[in-house]
């Protein structure tokens, strides 16, 4: 990076890439001018630590960009919006290979283009480390934003994408393997299901939150905003049998990986009723009186903690 200086690195990350209608000023000034149809911007930011969120041993650069376009995106399907747009600031030492930075870039950009957004803008400096912190837009197309604090006692909850999948996937790797492919990806590049957040939030979803710190932590989010607790019926979480395999081979826990793995970037939303519940989601959990997540009726007693917290 010292060869190539800022705005040699900063044209190596947006030359020649594209922007979407919606992209009415892209890089190039002091800031982008980005389209607002509703007249509201929902916005979010997430960073990626280099040794914290991702090392580079594990996951190659392009796989790190991926997953930061994924947590943040992730954030916005939450609120029941569609992503508008991208604002990058990437830290880094002077000695950092172009090719990590290409990488970082290519994957970043490549996740946007499949949400249909772009990079708009963004910022680079020097530091010890690699962090990558993402900005992302996003539009209600006019309806109310979904929050945490709508769902009511009697509504259901429902989950759509994998559960522990990033968790077993990270165990993989610390075990010293590379496979099975499925939960290694689902650790270096998680997929949330970015379309069915405003699918939900047509079908009346009465509040919603993404899987990044672990189900029974963001869900006790949602039950304390609410003021309701959320029963959770273990017998109806959605735990892939490809996830007890890894489980079973590496003398884990398939239940708890579910339960309180992190960064698979999931939705999991409240439905007034099962009726409501969009195609593709599965229902597992109900609200009921109370405040908090109880596990079949009772609070969670697992090993650990029950999701992903910093300085802890």
């Amino acid at each position: 990076m010292s060869d190539l200086g800022e705005f040699g690195v900063i044209d190596r990350i947006v030359a020649g890439r594209p922007q979407p209608e919606g992209t009415l000023l892209g890089p190039g000034d002091d800031a982008a001018v980005v389209a607002a149809p509703d007249g509201r911007v929902v916005a979010t930011v997430d960073t990626l630590v280099q040794g914290v969120h991702f090392r580079l041993d594990w996951s190659g650069p392009e796989q790190v960009g991926r997953k930061a376009v994924a947590a943040n995106l992730a954030d916005i399907a939450a609120m029941g919006a569609v992503p508008t747009g991208l604002l990058l600031s990437l830290a880094c030492p002077a000695s950092t290979p172009t090719d990590v930075v290409e990488g970082l870039a290519a994957g970043i950009w490549d996740a946007a283009a499949e949400a249909g957004v772009g990079v708009v803008g963004g910022d680079t400096v020097s530091a010890e480390q690699i962090v990558v912190t993402i900005t992302a837009l996003g539009d209600l197309e006019g309806r109310a934003p979904v929050r945490r604090s709508g769902a009511k006692v009697g509504h259901v909850v429902a989950v759509c994408g994998v559960l522990g999948w990033s968790a077993a996937g990270m165990e993989v790797l610390r075990r010293g393997f590379r496979s099975p492919l499925a939960m290694v990806a689902a650790h270096r590049t998680p997929r949330p299901p970015i379309a069915a957040g405003p699918v939900a939030a047509r079908a009346g979803a009465s509040a919603m939150i993404d899987t990044s710190d672990g189900l029974l932590a963001d869900l006790t989010h949602v039950a304390e905003a609410s003021r309701v607790r959320i029963d959770i019926r273990s017998e109806l979480v959605p735990v892939a049998a490809k996830l007890r395999d890894v489980a079973s081979a590496l003398g884990g826990d398939a239940l708890r990986w579910a339960l309180t793995g992190g960064e698979d970037h999931s939705l999991v939303a409240c439905f007034p009723d099962e009726d409501a519940v969009p195609e593709g989601w599965t229902v597992f959990a109900e609200c009921r009186l109370g405040i908090g997540v109880t596990v079949d009726a009772d609070r969670w007693g697992g090993a650990g903690d029950p999701g992903w917290r910093h300085w802890r």
